[in-house]
């Protein structure tokens, strides 16, 4: 979609919505929380968040993963500037990975402007063991109005001909909860606001919080539970949550990517197709398009969308998530996955068992799953605090037996990213991935004779002061 077609959908968004608030029956938006509605990709965000940025008075705060300096971000670096410009305080942060090809040119561009800009965790920062990174999309104007999901800034989210923009979704949210947005990004604690609307957010290594939303809500299901996630490559809990729904009797429909942008993650959620047909879960692929989303609504009572992905890498990074009771808006969200399962061929069980399937597709994408969660849980490790009761049961022996094997595994992983050098794409997935394994090991084995030094200390005073004693 061309910018000229971008502003032409603003002014009839605008319309649009006018009439909706005019008619709320019509199943788009809630007066609770003054409105919230749910954005049907950029097509529906980007008018929106254009149009609240055009209109932003005291502050605008924008965290995204990725953010593109051409196309729709030319747009956005546009009115961020003009914010500045009529006295808004415009702070801006943007993950140094998601954006790593345009991160540089946005900053230069928007701290012309006079904007506040951070890139969090840039690139080389792998390389000392900084790993998580930032995945939230959250733009937060006035403490008025919020959007929050999963929607990046680039033109891949727009229409263009024949092709269809990514499928994803955002929340927009007017009112006192924005308020308390602001407060929770601060680090600051503050009273819980209306029921039909809580948002989480995950710190580096805390995203087992949110998913424990998931596993609040599949545990509760009672009539239906669909889903639409495009990197799903859930853990054995959320796996065991799903098949034991099927087995209360509960209608569980699951909507993933027939295509993705990132190599190998359809064939690593492939490998749980077999578990889950056996269960009677119904799966269907989208096709029409990159599916970006994260949602999933529970008996059309609670709706479950954000930037956080059921994999083992959101697990470690900065996420948010929107848990959503309005009936209206939790409606939508069940519409929404309707619409598109609609639209996307039922899978046979026969997938499941093809010899294709079973002795190439599903053993090399257990290996990536395994792969995967391995890599998330050495992130994760290194961030998450032990209890002292943890700590003390957990013998050097052990630890060192757990670390040596990450470090085998980031060795095995670059050796094949290497050996994959041709073909730059698996490479360029595979060496990062197993550097950055190599260099948790690496900072692990510092801090551990840091430790070990401590308490050779301790224990050389102690014994002087016996001798003197």
């Amino acid at each position: 979609m061309a910018l000229s077609q971008l502003q032409a959908t603003l002014g009839t968004a605008v319309s649009r919505m006018l009439e909706v608030k005019r008619t709320p029956s019509a199943g788009i938006v809630a007066e609770a929380i003054e409105s919230m509605q749910l954005l049907d990709g950029g097509r529906e965000a980007y008018p929106r968040m254009l149009m609240a940025l055009g209109k932003a008075e005291k502050s605008v705060y924008l965290e995204v993963y990725a953010f593109a300096p051409e196309g729709v971000g030319e747009r956005f670096v546009e009115e961020l500037g003009q914010a500045k410009l009529r006295g808004a305080s415009v702070q801006v942060l943007i993950d140094g990975w998601g954006s790593a090809r345009g991160a540089r040119a946005v900053a230069s561009a928007l701290r012309s402007s006079g904007c506040t800009v951070r890139i969090y965790s840039r690139l080389l920062r792998l390389f000392t063991g900084h790993f998580g990174r930032n995945h939230r999309k959250i733009l937060l104007i006035d403490d008025k109005v919020a959007f929050i999901g999963g929607i990046n800034i680039g033109d891949e989210n727009l229409d263009k001909g024949t092709r269809q923009g990514w499928a994803d979704l955002a929340l927009e949210v007017h009112g006192t909860e924005c308020a308390r947005l602001r407060e929770m990004i601060r680090g600051k604690r503050y009273p819980t606001g209306d029921a039909r609307l809580k948002i989480f957010l995950s710190g580096l290594g805390g995203g087992w919080r949110l998913r424990r939303r998931y596993l609040k809500a599949f545990a509760g299901a009672k009539r239906t539970i669909s889903l639409a996630h495009g990197y799903f490559l859930p853990d054995r809990a959320i796996v065991r949550a799903i098949i034991a729904a099927t087995r209360r009797g509960v209608l569980v429909r699951l909507l993933l990517a027939g295509q993705s942008d990132v190599p190998f993650s359809r064939a690593a959620t492939r490998s749980l197709y077999y578990r889950f047909f056996a269960a009677g879960v119904l799966i269907h692929e989208w096709t029409e398009s990159v599916l970006h989303a994260k949602v999933a609504t529970v008996d059309d009572k609670c709706l479950l969308v954000g930037s956080f992905n059921l994999d083992p890498f959101s697990l470690a990074n900065l996420e948010v998530l929107a848990e959503v009771t309005e009936p209206i808006v939790v409606h939508q969200g069940e519409e929404w996955i309707e619409g598109h399962i609609k639209r996307s061929p039922l899978l046979p069980s026969a997938v499941a068992v093809s010899p294709m399937q079973r002795w190439l597709v599903d053993p090399i994408g257990r290996v990536i799953a395994q792969v995967a969660d391995a890599a998330g849980r050495a992130i994760i490790g290194r961030r998450r605090k032990f209890t002292a009761a943890g700590r003390r049961s957990q013998s050097n022996l052990t630890r060192l037996v757990r670390k040596t094997i990450i470090a085998v595994t980031g060795s095995s992983i670059l050796g094949f990213g290497i050996a994959l050098i041709v073909l730059p794409g698996p490479a360029f997935v595979f060496i990062p991935l197993g550097l950055a394994i190599l260099a948790t090991e690496f900072r692990w084995a510092l801090h551990l004779i840091i430790r070990l030094k401590i308490c050779a200390r301790a224990k050389l005073q102690s014994g002087r002061r016996t001798k003197s004693a």
